[in-house]
């Protein structure tokens, strides 16, 4: 009999089904249900108590980031598994801030999606490989930009973030979402860093970046 209750959340009405197919043929996943925004997540996760939600990001009304964060709240014995087509190190990290268990690549394969499942559910973390690599790149910088405080205290951490991701080619409504701020502070930010950094362009503050490190070429 299956032991593993389930809860898709996806705004994709196909990509739901497959998936639903995909788990209940292994035997041990029940699908319990399906949401397709983060407000019906965020509900069917109070009402249905499942074992996991298996969590887009980027869905319509309230995103994956924030639906976890609730989630985490209002049924912390429910455990998240995000599943995205984000792999990035900024996108992986905001989520297992919000208390997600585990985060997967859609461009898994079954198998590693079914592991993953399995191992949240026995109370362990899971990170695909590619998304742990871009974790432990991040790691990598992390330990790089301790190493410059030092040399440059004009900077606050934040800007320190948002100048990352601005160089990695990230919108001012991008960075907004992954850092959990409105889109007037982080233009705040980067004229701050424009005006620290005595930049004129993004392409200056991508220099910067590269030179100190931030990211690499």
């Amino acid at each position: 009999m299956p032991n593993i209750r389930v809860l898709i959340a996806d705004d994709h009405t196909l990509f739901r089904q497959g998936l639903r197919s995909l788990l209940e043929a292994d035997g041990t996943i029940e699908v319990v249900d399906e949401a397709e925004s983060g407000v019906e997540a965020i509900a069917k996760a109070r009402q249905l108590q499942p074992d996991i939600v298996l969590m887009d990001i980027a869905m319509s009304n309230i995103g994956g980031l924030q639906a976890t964060r609730r989630i985490t709240k209002v049924a912390p014995s429910v455990k998240v598994l995000a599943l995205s087509m984000h792999e990035t190190e900024q996108y992986v990290q905001e989520m297992l801030r919000a208390g997600a268990s585990g985060y997967i690549s859609k461009r898994a394969p079954a198998k590693e999606l079914l592991s993953a499942i399995q191992a949240v559910y026995k109370g362990y973390a899971f990170l695909s490989p590619p998304v742990a690599k871009g974790v432990l790149d991040g790691y990598v910088k992390q330990i790089k930009a301790d190493n410059r405080k030092g040399k440059d205290e004009r900077l606050t951490a934040r800007e320190l973030e948002t100048l990352s991701l601005i160089a990695e080619g990230r919108t001012n409504k991008e960075i907004a979402e992954l850092l959990s701020l409105s889109v007037s502070t982080i233009q705040s930010h980067r004229l701050n860093l424009m005006r620290k950094l005595k930049a004129h362009d993004r392409t200056e503050l991508v220099r910067y970046a590269i030179r100190e490190g931030l990211i690499t070429a």
